[in-house]
């Protein structure tokens, strides 16, 4: 007989079940990689823009610029002609005047280009982005100035543009909710404040579509006035001036078209204060206006990501049963998945402010507003430290990859004024 006992009965293992062979794996990196593909759809939009926008300059301008270029043909080929002058001596003529013109020399008297006006003039485009290109340094220590002038002159004067974005939004909200809070109390819905300084709106934000509609009335009303300016003044059409102004305005400056360039005006004086602050008001009120749309865009591309990511996983498409999600600021059909849900056909949407945020679309209040208002070059380096090391360990993921979380510079100032959420944070 042997001494060994019974030997025990084996443990069945059992066998983990599955995991279901969904794109969950892939929903998981394109959640990781959401940033990224942002980037990718709109360099790809940026490009199919750039085709499009190409194809309808081409076919537009083609046929006028092959007009010009054979009268001009014909021009020189009689002037040749009647004067003796065989066509390529004329033809270094014609070089010999374009490098004059360069230098600033014009056939017309207009008046100097590097006198103190003159100057001044010049490096406020140079700072400001403009760049018209009528006046250009020709010496090489004019070019050696220019290259540190406008490393800091431009880093400044876009310091400046961010601070004017951030008092601009600021007063705007300001604005909204004392008309908003005006209006509910003649309508009796809200109530006197018991204490002087109570604050009756405190979660109140004005909608992002009504400072985009405020800024783009103020940029036309402000285009509209300039242009008015300039047809009297500089002689222009009316359709040019306006040209003119959106070309300053946005910092493209082709040179085409160019103010106070001739040697006097009536009303002098005046008429350069005029310019001078025209073009300032129009580059701050356009650099906002841009920004703000900016937004706008980038939520367009989180709406179109979630369109193109997996539809598989049960969390990218919660069943007929689940909770929708908190809507987009553009997202279609929100409206009517509201109103249906009112209706008792759908499951309710969230409340954003039950759970302290916001729905797109919403700036914060005043009360947030007025505590974040100093941004200081202390919150630029913090904010480029996390985005070159990686953001701050413990945030949500979902925090990290809406389109609203992060940013520097106006961006990151639009954010935190807008403080845009796109999906709560699972």
């Amino acid at each position: 007989m042997s001494s060994r006992g019974p030997r025990p009965t084996p443990r069945r293992c059992r066998r983990r079940p599955p995991r279901p062979s969904c794109c969950c794996c892939c929903c998981r990196r394109s959640h990781l990689d959401e940033d990224t593909g942002r980037f990718v759809l709109l360099a790809a939009l940026i490009g199919l823009y750039l085709v499009a926008g190409a194809g309808v300059f081409s076919a537009l301008e083609s046929p006028g610029e092959a007009a010009a270029r054979a009268r001009w043909g014909a021009t020189l080929r009689n002037f040749s002609a009647a004067h003796g002058v065989a066509e390529p001596e004329l033809r270094a003529l014609l070089r010999h005047y374009e490098a004059a013109l360069a230098a600033g020399v014009r056939a017309d008297a207009l008046r100097p280009r590097w006198d103190f006006p003159g100057a001044f003039y010049f490096v406020g485009t140079v700072v400001s982005t403009i760049g018209f290109g009528m006046t250009t340094p020709a010496t090489v220590g004019g070019k050696a100035f220019l290259i540190a002038y406008g490393l800091f002159g431009c880093a400044g004067t876009i310091l400046f543009f961010n601070l004017f974005l951030e008092r601009i939004i600021s007063l705007l909200a300001f604005l909204m909710r004392a008309c908003r809070e005006r209006q509910l109390r003649r309508s009796g819905l809200l109530a006197a404040p018991c204490r002087p300084g109570a604050d009756g709106l405190a979660g109140w934000k004005p909608s992002v579509y009504h400072v985009l509609l405020i800024l783009g009335l103020f940029a036309v009303l402000l285009s509209c006035c300039a242009s008015a300016m300039y047809t009297s003044v500089e002689g222009w059409d009316y359709v040019d001036s306006l040209y003119f102004c959106f070309v300053t305005f946005s910092t493209i400056g082709f040179g085409d078209l160019v103010s106070s360039q001739h040697a006097a005006y009536r009303n002098q004086g005046l008429y350069r204060l005029g310019n001078f602050l025209f073009i300032l008001l129009g580059v701050c009120c356009i650099y906002s206006l841009f920004n703000v749309i900016s937004i706008l865009i980038k939520q367009v591309l989180n709406w179109m990501l979630r369109k193109l990511s997996c539809r598989c996983c049960a969390r990218c498409c919660p069943g007929p049963g689940a909770p929708l999600a908190r809507r987009n600021a553009i997202t279609p059909g929100s409206r009517l998945r509201r109103r249906l849900a009112a209706l008792g056909a759908l499951p309710a949407v969230r409340d954003a402010d039950a759970d302290g945020r916001r729905l797109s679309g919403e700036l914060i209040s005043m009360r947030d507003l007025t505590a974040s208002n100093k941004v200081s070059l202390a919150l630029l380096q913090k904010q480029l430290s996390e985005t070159a090391n990686g953001y701050p360990r413990g945030a949500c993921a979902n925090a990290r990859q809406n389109g609203f979380s992060g940013g520097v510079g106006a961006l990151g100032i639009m954010n935190n004024r807008l403080a845009e959420t796109s999906a709560s944070c699972r």
